[in-house]
């Protein structure tokens, strides 16, 4: 009887939180990429895709629910490049991610976000944030989130919602704080 009570509570929480399954997932499946890096296949095959490899592991960098598997092949690529090309290109991955992300939000939630904005829990946070926090914390936060692992979906969502940040702007940005963030992930894959 508690077993089957057991057994109903997960398949409850599943179906509820279907995407941090997901999630869970992403970071039991980057845990074997990186504990099998030295599966000879498996290392070849990573290998032998080279920098465009990087390019797209940069790319999937910039997205939460590969971001994981994304920093595994990361690390494992680090012995096997040139550290400064490959945070270059891994970094222009991680920016062709953003942009994407960016014109979506952008354009495609742009009338959601509107309506958004004119809820009144939104109005009562806007109207108690301090203006300084709003100007300078959130941007930092922002480039913060995106130069980590974690999701930039985040940190493009609070940067596309000032409105003042052209895509120019926002690619230079992105670009920069990827590149970094991928600079460190392949310094301590070359140390591992």
């Amino acid at each position: 009887m508690i077993k089957n009570r057991n057994k109903n509570s997960v398949n409850r929480l599943l179906i509820k939180y279907p995407k941090f399954l997901l999630l869970i997932i992403t970071f039991m499946i980057a845990y074997l990429l990186f504990y099998e890096r030295n599966y000879q296949p498996f290392h070849n095959f990573i290998i032998s895709i080279g920098y465009v490899g990087t390019f797209l592991a940069g790319a999937l960098f910039a997205y939460g629910f590969t971001a994981a598997p994304a920093t595994a092949i990361l690390l494992i690529l680090a012995k096997e490049q040139n550290i400064l090309l490959a945070g270059i290109i891994g970094g222009f991955g991680a920016l062709t991610g953003d942009l994407i992300i960016f014109m979506f939000v952008r354009y495609s939630l742009d009338t959601e976000l509107k309506k958004l904005s004119k809820e009144k829990i939104v109005l009562y946070l806007n109207h108690k944030t301090p203006n300084i926090f709003k100007k300078y914390l959130v941007p930092v936060l922002a480039g913060f989130i995106i130069a980590s692992p974690l999701p930039d979906e985040i940190g493009v969502s609070l940067l596309v919602a000032s409105k003042t940040i052209s895509m120019k702007i926002f690619s230079v940005i992105s670009y920069i704080l990827n590149t970094a963030g991928i600079f460190v992930i392949l310094i301590i894959g070359n140390n591992i």
